[in-house]
């Protein structure tokens, strides 16, 4: 049983503007306008503070009060969201999804199981292709990329690159956030350690992060610690491979004891997204391409900034000069992210089962 909040939009309502269904952003006044009759956005899986979505959904009710927003499951995964479009295709009731928010590999096989219908939204074009679909059933919203948590009082001269990070001077020190024959977050930093290597996306990649490890492992820099801000203030692992928007709010969360720096590495930068979508099944199709509309805005992108998660746009809203300059200062150099690159789902594929099947045999650490 799924939680909800909020107002149900009456079924005559809603089929009174059924045939109103906005197919594109050709016609915001149109689209503002068939929202409002729809009276109602249902949301899941959006806690309020991941990735500032507490002020993302706060923004849109204040620009659109007229629409109430119903909050299904704030803890749900993309799985869950799926299941949740899956079990109510026949119901248009409070329990029906009308967009989702899911990692990047369940935008094209939902596409693939008809569960997605396509929308572009009016900044389209600032999106990079890499991080959509080319008909617009999905779009990648946001981003972190992996970085190097630093416990000053510790590390006296911050990593800037993976190669750094075989230093003598970080004997001890380097760790990962999660398990690499298990934790997508800690595939991926392998990932990107191959990546900085060289070598070409995909298996080649993520055999030769491998290597790389094997080689951090012998000079004694790595440690076998699933690393997290508390094990990084009390020196265990000064050094942690994590995502950026975690390694900000875990210096948020640190308040200075111990004081952290956040790098980015120079090569090597990977970057993880997530994707909206909207229900094929969607009771609020208008409202859905709405809400869309306002994730895609420079309003709703830099709310999502603010919560550290970078969004899609991001590129295109530094190079134009629309990012707040107390935001920006928050975070690592607007350059550092320029360089960020988006694996496609077959690189990821192959980068995955070489790192899975092959850690124990090459690099040889219990990680746990």
């Amino acid at each position: 049983m799924f939680k909800f909040t909020g107002k149900v939009l009456s079924l005559s309502a809603a089929a009174l503007f059924a045939s109103t269904v906005i197919s594109s952003a050709d016609s915001m006044d149109d689209l503002v306008k068939a929202a409002k009759a729809e009276g109602q956005l249902t949301t899941i899986a959006l806690p309020h503070d991941w990735c500032g979505y507490g002020d993302v959904i706060a923004g849109f009710k204040a620009k659109y009060p007229e629409i109430t927003i119903n909050e299904l499951n704030p803890d749900a995964g993309s799985g869950d969201e799926i299941e949740a479009i899956k079990a109510n295709k026949d119901n248009k009731g409070p329990q029906a999804p009308d967009v989702i928010d899911v990692g990047l590999s369940f935008g094209p096989t939902a596409k693939a199981d008809g569960l997605i219908q396509p929308y572009k939204v009016s900044t389209w074009d600032s999106i990079p292709d890499s991080a959509k679909d080319a008909e617009g059933f999905w779009t990648g919203d946001y981003y972190g990329v992996l970085s190097f948590q630093v416990n000053k009082d510790l590390v006296k001269e911050a990593p800037a690159d993976w190669a750094d990070l075989l230093k003598p001077e970080f004997a001890n020190s380097v760790a990962l956030a999660g398990d690499p024959r298990a934790s997508n977050q800690a595939i991926q930093a392998v990932y990107a350690a191959g990546l900085s290597s060289g070598a070409a996306a995909g298996e080649a990649a993520g055999t030769a992060g491998l290597d790389f490890f094997k080689k951090l492992n012998a000079a004694g820099n790595f440690v076998p610690v699933i690393g997290k801000a508390a094990t990084l203030a009390q020196g265990q692992t000064p050094i942690l491979v994590t995502w950026d928007y975690n390694a900000l709010a875990g210096r948020d969360t640190l308040k200075g004891n111990p004081p952290v720096d956040v790098v980015v590495p120079k090569t090597g930068v990977v970057a993880g997204v997530y994707v909206q979508a909207i229900s094929a099944y969607a009771p609020h199709p208008n409202a859905a391409k709405l809400w869309l509309e306002y994730l895609y805005s420079d309003e709703g992108q830099i709310a999502w900034l603010k919560g550290y998660c970078h969004p899609i746009r991001f590129n295109d809203l530094a190079k134009n000069n629309k990012i707040p300059a107390d935001v920006l200062a928050k975070l690592p150099p607007a350059e550092s992210y320029a360089a960020a690159v988006f694996p496609t789902l077959d690189e990821q594929g192959k980068a995955k089962e070489a790192i899975t099947k092959n850690w124990d045999a090459v690099v040889g650490a219990n990680v746990k």
